[in-house]
């Protein structure tokens, strides 16, 4: 069984790709999207995709959603895979979306971490091995020195939390976004490079750099 994952470089994602690897599924595509919908932070630092798709092995795909979701579909059913894997956990919207599109494209969806209490999952991810760093933070609800704020154990987590009690701990709901810097996925470990700060209409957000570090 094969499967295509969406991928921004973020945790999320990353862990669904590793649950749905454990499962079994062979998962040789990763799928990054440029949106519609303003600024992206992932897509801005696109290198950066590329350089964790490399260490990964898999094969870095892009989509320009300037194109529809029905050409999306169509693009995912030329894969030839059996699942289209995504790393939602309370989005509605988004899910229905990804369901929509599964079954125009003729695949199933996948969504390992759908429903899951955000604060275990943070904990689970952290303590599946996964580092990750902040690369944006929206405007109106994280400061701009949480930029680069890597959470490498629990601790960070909580850390974090206590200076952001209204923050999800996932970020679910935008308030930040996230690059991996070491996972079961890959071998070895990336250190985030800040090249600038920049500002959008909604994020504070950096561009950067992945630069192979000794473990």
């Amino acid at each position: 069984m094969k499967g295509v994952a969406f991928f921004s470089g973020g945790k999320d994602g990353l862990y669904a790709v590793h649950l749905a690897e454990r499962n079994g599924i062979e998962v040789p595509y990763l799928l990054a999207l440029k949106t519609t919908i303003g600024l992206s932070p992932h897509w801005e630092n696109f290198s950066a995709l590329k350089t964790l798709a490399d260490a990964m092995g898999k094969e870095l795909l892009t989509f320009d959603m300037s194109r529809g979701s029905e050409a999306l579909a169509e693009f995912i059913a030329s894969l030839e895979v059996d699942y289209l894997i995504a790393g939602d956990v309370l989005l509605e919207d988004h899910l229905r979306w990804i369901e929509r599109l599964a079954e125009e494209a003729g695949v199933k969806p996948l969504e390992p971490l759908w429903g899951r209490n955000t604060k275990e999952l943070a904990e689970e991810i952290l303590n599946a091995g996964f580092e990750y760093a902040i690369i944006a933070v929206n405007r109106e609800k994280l400061g701009k020195e949480w930029l680069g704020y890597t959470f490498r154990s629990v601790a960070d987590l909580e850390l974090f939390l206590e200076r952001n009690p209204g923050v999800d701990p996932v970020g679910e709901f935008a308030e930040f976004h996230t690059v991996v810097l070491a996972s079961p996925l890959f071998e070895g470990r990336f250190a985030l490079e800040i090249l600038s700060t920049e500002e959008s209409e909604r994020y504070h957000w950096v561009r950067f750099e992945l630069r192979n570090e000794k473990r």
